[in-house]
Order: structure tokens, then sequence, then C-alpha cells
């Protein structure tokens, strides 16, 4: 499970040094082959070629006819996108990724169990800050049985 908040820096070319904490776990995992891809969230997910195959073999199974759907689809597996960390550990993210997420120079690089995802450092920031004031969490924690648990 990767987890964690990495701030690294992209370069002028789009390329992002994968977290060294997190390296060689890939490695053992996916042999450095990932997969980027767009959310909603206005942020890219980063998964491990495995996790992505079993998400997409997902979408595939979902009704054709289906006008909602097909935009899953097209959102998320056709703005899929293949990377492979190279020697010094970094990743390419294409430009038109780099754009959607308004990725510019400090990102966030966010664990998220099975995945990462890719925030632009402001953009994170401003996240964190709205869900600490959001009520709706609290509820969603209770209604999940969360509200015994201690952090």
């Amino acid at each position: 499970m990767f987890r964690g908040v990495s701030i690294v820096n992209l370069d002028a070319k789009g390329r992002l040094a994968i977290p060294s904490k997190h390296r060689d776990r890939l490695q053992e995992m996916c042999d450095s082959h990932l997969v980027v891809t767009v959310d909603r969230d206005r942020c890219l997910l980063l998964y491990p070629e495995p996790e992505w195959e079993g998400i997409e073999r997902k979408f595939a199974a979902l009704p054709a006819l289906d006008p909602t759907a097909r935009s899953l689809q097209r959102l998320y597996v056709g703005n899929a996108q293949e990377v492979d960390i190279d020697a010094q550990g970094r990743i390419l993210l294409p430009q038109y990724l780099r754009e959607f997420a308004s990725l510019d120079k400090r990102v966030a690089f966010v664990g998220q169990g099975i995945k990462f995802e890719l925030w632009d450092e402001q953009s994170w920031s401003a996240r964190n800050e709205a869900a600490l004031n959001d009520a709706a969490i609290g509820n969603l924690a209770m209604e999940a049985g969360l509200g015994s648990l201690t952090l």
C-alpha cells in the first residue's frame, strides 16, 4: 500500500522523480511500468500497471450502449498513458496530462493505497483545507462505522 505525501519538482521537459521510498516497491510490483490517467478532481492518477489492468477490465465490462459508461471509459481509459520509470527514477508525463491537472513546477505525490494522485502543490493544499472544514466527511465517517476509531 502506498501512503504519504512527497512534494517533488517537475522539470521543464515534464519529467517527475518518483519518491525514492516508492521506487523499489514499484520495481517489484510492476517492473517500473506504470499507467497515468486523469481524474474528475483535476489531478492525475498513477497506477502500477497490474493494478490498472484490473480497473481497465472493469471499465471494459460496462454496458457498451450506456452513455454514462461510455463517458467514463473515454475519460479514464481514453486518457490513460503508459509510462516507465527511467534509470534516474523519473517518469515523463505527457504535456496534455500536465495541462489537465495544471502541473507546473511543484507536484504533490500522494499515496492512496494501490495508486498515487499527482496534484499541483497549491491545489493539494487547498483540497486539504477544504476537507478539514467539510462536515460531510464527518457524517460519512460515522455512517461507515468509523466513529469509534481512535486516530
